[in-house]
């Protein structure tokens, strides 16, 4: 069975940078469109950015184009979220998200907290 384990959230100030990353256990990481989702308090979850696994192609939310940056090593097994800029509207529970038997994201990790202070 897939699991997606995240980290690297945290407690920062406007303007300061994190990078998230999403370990994901299986030998089929390559193999998989990856995706990075978040959720804030009273909102729905939504699209931050996504990564193809033959191309590594990516696309991101305009609200965090050319701040945020989406990559993976499969050597590692592991999807990352570079944010730079953060602002406080950027606070939320950072999700990664794998599809891994349809084009749907079907297996989702347990999200990493990321609060953005001014």
């Amino acid at each position: 069975q897939v699991q997606l384990v995240e980290s690297g959230g945290g407690l920062v100030a406007a303007g300061d940078s994190l990078r998230l990353s999403c370990v994901v256990s299986g030998r089929t990481f390559s193999r998989y469109n990856m995706g990075w989702f978040r959720q804030a308090p009273g909102k729905d979850r939504e699209f931050v950015a996504g990564i193809t696994w033959k191309r590594a192609s990516t696309d991101y939310a305009d609200s965090v184009k050319g701040r945020f940056t989406i990559s993976r090593d499969n050597a590692k097994n592991t999807l990352y979220l570079q944010m730079n800029s953060l602002k406080p509207d950027d606070t939320a529970v950072y999700y990664c998200a794998a599809q891994t038997i349809t084009a749907q994201y079907d297996t989702w990790g347990h999200g990493t907290q990321v609060t953005v202070f001014s």
